[in-house]
């Protein structure tokens, strides 16, 4: 991977493991391991986040739970079939550990494209939100999508933007857990996640 496609997704975290490491697959034989951590936020809430983390990086830290781990990576994105439908599922791919940070736990920086066209709204209590789909370029030919929010003036700049608009932005990971109800009539619990905008700028070609 070259150092611009490194410095196009840039994510630092710290927090809390909350679930034993699960193994996920084999690149070369390199073995890769899922498990989730709990990041703080400042109103106290925690963010859950899934980490995908090489077995050679497990080796000279304890990955247990309850442990605090401060991580530097990627967000990735990937489709996977749920109810025979492909759905995009995201999580941080983990390419280095870092010193715990409690003061900035959550930081994320991407530099892409907008490649479906912004959505503005107003909530009942007339709070200014716009959602983004983010393409972001990665070695091999392979684009991460990320799903972003913006809010209040971001979101209105950010409602204006136009598909294939190159864009930078800074914000933090954050967790949602929402209803979905199935076919089938039942409800099942499940947990999206977004960059929530802090910081934004469109890149002039």
């Amino acid at each position: 991977m070259s150092y611009e496609q490194m410095k196009n997704n840039r994510v630092c975290l710290s927090g809390k493991i909350v679930s034993e490491p699960q193994y996920s697959h084999e690149i070369l034989g390199e073995g890769f391991y899922d498990m989730n951590i709990a990041v703080k936020r400042l109103s106290g809430q925690e963010d859950i986040i899934p980490l995908t983390v090489s077995e050679r990086l497990m080796e000279d830290e304890s990955f247990e739970t309850g442990n605090l781990i401060g991580v530097i990576g990627q967000l990735r994105s990937y489709n996977k079939m749920i109810d025979n439908r492909s759905k995009l599922v995201l999580r941080v791919f983990v390419r280095e550990l870092a010193a715990v940070d409690e003061d900035n736990p959550n930081t994320i920086e991407i530099d892409g494209f907008v490649c479906k066209q912004p959505v503005y709204r107003q909530t009942p209590f007339k709070r200014e939100i716009t959602d983004m789909l983010i393409a972001v370029n990665r070695a091999y030919n392979k684009s991460d999508y990320i799903p972003a929010i913006a809010w209040g003036r971001n979101a209105r700049f950010a409602g204006n933007f136009a598909i294939g608009d190159r864009v930078q932005i800074v914000g933090r990971i954050q967790s949602r857990v929402y209803q979905k109800q199935l076919e089938d009539g039942t409800v099942e619990e499940r947990t999206a996640y977004e960059v929530s905008i802090s910081k934004l700028d469109v890149v002039e070609n």
